[in-house]
């Protein structure tokens, strides 16, 4: 019953009026009335701001703001895997050999969730790294690893809150949802990066497109908090052994290594 609540719930509101009023919104001057409450209710951290949060003119310019330069230190062993955003180390397992990965409790599949054959083959029997960003973090997204990018593209069209409750009562957000996909290989070894959106506004902006990266570049951004889902190829990805699941991480934190 709670389930189909949710969903009808979600589905009234999820349109294209509502998604586009929700962005309108956010990206007018309006908007910055609502900032001192939103960073009080958030405690969004003042001292990384690259501005003074008092002088965003939106509250989309908030959502995407940039951090000083210096507060996020990236982890400079050549083949450390780092974390892409500030957030939540909510989950790691593996993928099954069913083309699988199970996120609290829900099974969802990474054939749909990357939905092209020719790379999603290369991710079974690897792990998964699941990301979560809370309307309180930094909403901008930098590279794991140093590497040539091999194919970037964009799936789904609605979106999901990916919260407790989406994760519980969504159509399998991680999989369904709009997703902006990068895939990055760093010597013999290829890396996912699914950039999952978010209830109302899907807008992942993609903000270098170089065809290489390099470890802790930030490549992209989410208007709102979101989540990213790391994919590793078989034998390729060991988790950093200090690493308890879930953790609060930073950019350019090491979560594991690259392993060929």
């Amino acid at each position: 019953m709670y389930q189909s609540l949710y969903r009808l719930f979600i589905e009234l509101t999820n349109g294209r009026i509502t998604s586009g009023a929700l962005r309108k919104f956010s990206q007018s001057t309006k908007s910055r009335a609502v900032i001192p409450s939103y960073v009080k209710i958030f405690q969004i951290n003042q001292q990384e701001s690259e501005q003074n949060v008092t002088t965003y003119p939106t509250l989309h310019d908030l959502f995407t703001r940039r951090l000083k330069k210096g507060v996020r230190v990236i982890d400079t062993e050549p083949n450390s895997v780092v974390s892409p955003v500030d957030g939540v180390f909510s989950e790691y397992g593996l993928i099954t050999e069913d083309k699988a990965i199970v996120v609290k409790g829900k099974t969802y599949s990474i054939e749909e969730m990357l939905d092209d054959a020719a790379v999603f083959v290369k991710y079974v029997g690897g792990s998964f790294a699941v990301l979560y960003l809370s309307p309180s973090h930094y909403h901008r997204i930098h590279a794991p690893i140093s590497g040539d990018v091999t194919k970037r593209w964009i799936k789904g069209e609605k979106s999901y809150p990916v919260n407790r409750l989406g994760m519980q009562y969504g159509r399998a957000p991680l999989s369904k949802n709009y997703r902006n996909i990068t895939e990055v290989q760093h010597h013999s070894s290829h890396v996912a990066v699914v950039k999952v959106g978010a209830m109302f506004v899907n807008s992942i902006v993609i903000s270098d497109e170089a065809n290489q990266l390099k470890k802790g570049q930030e490549f992209a951004y989410f208007s709102f908090g979101s989540t990213v889902v790391l994919l590793f190829e078989k034998g390729s990805f060991e988790l950093q052994e200090d690493l308890i699941v879930p953790k609060e991480v930073k950019v350019g934190e090491r979560i594991g290594t690259i392993m060929r």
